[in-house]
């Protein structure tokens, strides 16, 4: 009777080695895709990178939030270089469109001559006041370090018009940085995200994703239409 028990034992031991593992997979897995707001190190979230555009580094963290996909038709306002606009690229593919919209004539025609390559490239020159584009036109509207530009007064009426543009489906994306962490002359060129989050609300948005790019000052916010939400 005694060997009879010892042998459950050890066959219980065999099969919890086996199983458990089995059942933690799918725990360990989810714990790995959350994103913990907990700060280990109190300078996590110190600025470790130098620059104008330091949340350029985190560009794969951008993307992923963003998931891009073949066919998606983006506007890159205020495209500047076209630095942005380069990378969405590779993921809308050929048969996707990427409208690197810019107000200055120069680098509008920097961005032909750098992209004669990438056909789903198109620089153009756009108004201060929108983008030219016909509405329900885009998946996704892009603005790096381009809000802050749009001149005192004209923010809720721009966000009107990219309600307009993007798809009902779509989404705003809007990169800037966080006004309470800007210093000296660099807070002329920064946002506070509360005052972003009141005004794309006034215009028909609703914030679905925030956060701080760790080590860049900057924050990312993404919206998508109020019109998604039924009451």
């Amino acid at each position: 009777m005694r060997n009879k028990t010892s042998q459950n034992i050890i066959w219980i031991i065999i099969l919890v080695s086996f199983s458990l593992p089995m059942v933690l997979a799918p725990v360990i897995a989810f714990a790995g895709l959350a994103r913990s707001t907990r700060i280990v190190d109190p300078k996590e979230h110190a600025c470790t990178v130098r620059g104008g555009y330091p949340y350029r580094e985190k560009a794969d963290y951008v993307m992923g939030e963003l998931d891009l996909r073949a066919g998606d038709v983006v506007v890159d306002v205020g495209a500047g270089d076209g630095w942005w606009a380069e990378r969405m690229a590779l993921f809308v593919g050929q048969s996707g469109t990427i409208h690197a919209a810019e107000v200055e004539q120069d680098k509008v025609d920097r961005m032909k001559e750098r992209f004669t390559d990438i056909p789903q490239i198109k620089p153009y020159l756009c108004p201060y006041d929108g983008t030219a584009l016909p509405d329900n036109s885009c998946d996704l509207a892009f603005l790096s370090k381009t809000y802050h530009h749009l001149g005192e007064g004209k923010h809720v009426e721009y966000l009107k018009h990219l309600h307009n543009v993007v798809k009902p489906t779509g989404r705003l994306c809007v990169i800037e940085q966080h006004r309470a962490l800007a210093t000296g002359g660099s807070r002329n060129h920064a946002w506070s995200p509360a005052l972003l989050i009141e005004q794309a609300e006034e215009a028909g948005w609703i914030l679905v994703r925030y956060e701080l790019i760790k080590g860049t000052y900057h924050f990312m916010a993404i919206f998508a239409q109020k019109d998604l939400f039924p009451n």
